[in-house]
Order: C-alpha cells, then structure tokens, then sequence
C-alpha cells in the first residue's frame, strides 16, 4: 500500500495485480492499469483505471511452479544417494569413501562390473561436491564412434572436417565449473587420451580444428569395466593417464556380493514401477525372494531391475512373484580363474593357450563359445593379449571352416 501511495502521489503510470474477493463469495485475481489525466498546466485531475481478469493465467503460473518443484526433486533423487539403495556393509564402506571423496576436487576412478550402478556413485560424488549447482555431464566413451569422440569431448570448429557445417560445444564447455563422467573410458583411442591427459595436467584443450586453447575448470570423473591394466601393458592405454584418472579409486561391489540387500532392492522397484503401472502389490511371494536372493546375478542390479519390471508387467493380483524360467542358472563371467592365471604365465605358454581356444573355438574372440569365455577373461582383454603375441586370429577362422566343412 506504501509503494501505491507513492506512485498515486507522483502521478506516474503503473500497474499491481490484486486478488479481490466477488459478491459470490469467490476470490479472483486482477490486473489493474492505472493512467493519470492531466489538464493543460500539468496538474492531476483524476485516474483512469482499467482492470483485467487474470485468475486463468495465475491458476497456469501456480501449476508451472508445482511442476518445477516437482521436477527439481525427481532431479535431486536421481543424483543423490536415493536411489543407491542397500544397508550391507560392502556398500556402507563405498558411500564412506564417497562423502570423503566428494568435498575435493580430486580425480576419481570408478571401478565394477556392467550394471552396478557406477553412474549413481559418479552423480552422488557430484551431488555432494561444491560443483553441486553446476551441471553434470555423462558421456559413455564407447557409445561415440572413435573417430567422433574428440569432437563429442572437445567440440569443432565449423569446417573442421566433413559435414562439421557449424561449430559445436564439446561436453566439456558444457560441464564448465560442474562435473564431467567418462564411463567406459578405456575405450577411448590413443590421440583422445593425450588431449584428455593435457586437460587433467594443464586444464586446457582445443577444440577439433580449432587454432587457441580454451581453460576448464572440471572435475573428472571416469569409469571403466575392462582391464585397464592389461590394456597398458598391451600399449593401448597410456599408463601415464590411468595415473592422473586413478587418483582416488572406487570399486562398486557386484550384486552376488551384497545379497542381503536384494530384499531392500526388490521392494524399492516394485514400488517405483507399480506406481507407474497403476498398481499394486499387499504380499511378496516368498519363494520369489529366495529365488532372488540365491541367483547369481551376472547383469547385477540392471538385471534385477529388468526382471522386477517384467513381473508388474505380468502379475495381475496382489501378490507379487517372480517367474523362474526368466532367471538363467549360468555362472557369473567373473567366477573362472583361468584368466588370472593366464597372466602369471611366460608370454610363449600365454601365446600358446590363446591359439589353442581360438582353434577349439573356430577363431571366434567373444561370445559363450569364444575364446575369450574359454580362458575366463573379458574380451577387451583378449583382444589386447592378441595383438600384442601378434597372433593372427583369421587362420582359426579359416581352420572352424574347413573343420565344420
């Protein structure tokens, strides 16, 4: 009211919103207009004041504003430890080293299996970091075709290459002052890891065809599932880099490993997807969730996800249960030892073991019947051993030939 006596007493135009209460009792917001007539020596006579109905467009800003509300918390129970769900000590053990390692701005490396939730811990080290406020970027290395990768990290000039029509904004611009998440980051190919290297060193880089260097100031955060350490020892991944990358390592536990969180687990997607469903569920089946809690879980956590998903699909009454046929008895990849101790070997007797399942495998590398399932190591892993015994993998291939022939 002070501020409207202000403006009434200097006589200048303006305008307020008021919610006014009608003779039937409802309330409605409007928009008033106030215009002052002067006469010709300039002084005030009266005011003209126009008033608009706007209950229709304040009811749409308070709904936006409900949804934003909404939408900012769906956003934060995605980053933060909400969705890592779990009390068993293994995973207590990795959200301690989480909040330690969070506040820095150290470099983090995040080790496991396919599955494990490695994105969560990434965006839960950001949730609880200083670069909180500032954006968190995801790139899945081996996703991005090789020769693209530098152009997705780095962005490009316009004309830097074929089809390059406009400059574009690398993830990193995108990830100033917040954080970056390279998963997958063993994949990345050799002229990549130097420009990822200088970034760490220096916090420069250069755009793809670009002449000057642009500063940066985020943090790295980088996960990998393959042996990176065969990948060095095989020159297809520099040392130097895994160096700066593995500043601070986390190993996120396989599910097998944390058994008695699958309880906890299975209740958290059940409510998450009938709710999405549109159902609901009194009574978990028991002998469901002993057969949930004895399977080995190779796909881990994103396994159990899928398989809980499909059951709300299918269930029809209250109780929920799981389909045994849908859960394979196989063994998880990890259980065989052959492909520790193969690296315990002469290079000759490892050259001669990888020969010989590619012969019995038909010169297949991966696959439940390749080679590299044969002597129990990733695929990543045998193609890095391969290349460097230099063993030339297409004569199996032509012997499976002419043997099945």
């Amino acid at each position: 009211m002070s501020e409207a006596h202000s403006k009434f007493s200097s006589g200048i135009p303006h305008q307020a919103e008021l919610r006014l209460l009608r003779k039937d009792g409802t309330y409605r917001w409007f928009l008033f207009r106030y215009n002052p007539l002067r006469d010709e020596q300039g002084r005030l006579r009266r005011w003209y004041v126009a008033a608009a109905d706007i209950e229709d467009r304040k009811q749409a800003e308070q709904r936006l504003q409900i949804e934003n509300v909404a939408l900012r918390e769906e956003v934060d129970k995605a980053s933060m430890f909400e969705q890592i769900v779990g009390t068993s000590p293994v995973l207590r053990s990795v959200l301690s080293r989480v909040s330690k390692v969070a506040p820095t701005d150290s470099g983090v490396l995040i080790t496991g299996e396919t599955g494990t939730g490695k994105e969560l811990v990434a965006r839960a080290i950001h949730k609880l970091s200083r670069r909180s406020l500032r954006a968190f970027v995801s790139v899945n290395c081996a996703a991005v075709p090789r020769d693209l990768i530098a152009s997705e990290l780095f962005g490009h000039e316009k004309g830097a290459f074929t089809g390059a029509t406009q400059r574009r904004i690398g993830r990193f611009e995108l990830a100033e002052g917040g954080t970056i998440f390279l998963d997958e980051v063993g994949e990345l190919p050799p002229e990549t890891q130097i420009a990822l290297l200088r970034v760490l060193q220096e916090r420069e880089y250069e755009r793809v065809g670009g002449a000057g260097s642009i500063r940066t100031d985020v943090r790295v955060i980088a996960a990998k599932n393959r042996d990176l350490e065969a990948a060095i020892a095989a020159g297809t991944f520099r040392s130097d880099l895994y160096y700066r990358l593995n500043v601070f390592p986390i190993v996120v536990p396989p599910l097998r490993e944390r058994r008695e969180d699958i309880p906890l687990l299975v209740e958290y997607f059940i409510d998450r997807f009938a709710r999405q469903a549109g159902k609901s569920f009194h009574v978990l089946n028991k002998g469901s969730l002993d057969l949930l809690q004895s399977y080995p879980w190779p796909g881990n956590i994103r396994e159990l996800q899928n398989v809980v998903e499909r059951s709300v699909i299918v269930c029809e009454s209250g109780t929920f249960a799981v389909d045994e046929s849908w859960l394979s008895r196989q063994p998880p990849a990890k259980e065989p030892n052959r492909g520790t101790d193969l690296f315990k070997r002469l290079p000759s007797e490892e050259k001669a073991a990888i020969e010989t399942a590619l012969r019995e495998s038909g010169g297949r590398v991966y696959g439940p019947s390749g080679a590299a399932a044969k002597l129990g190591m990733p695929r990543s892993t045998m193609e890095s051993k391969i290349r460097l015994l230099k063993i030339n993998k297409n004569r199996f291939k032509a012997m499976g030939s002419s043997n099945d022939s």
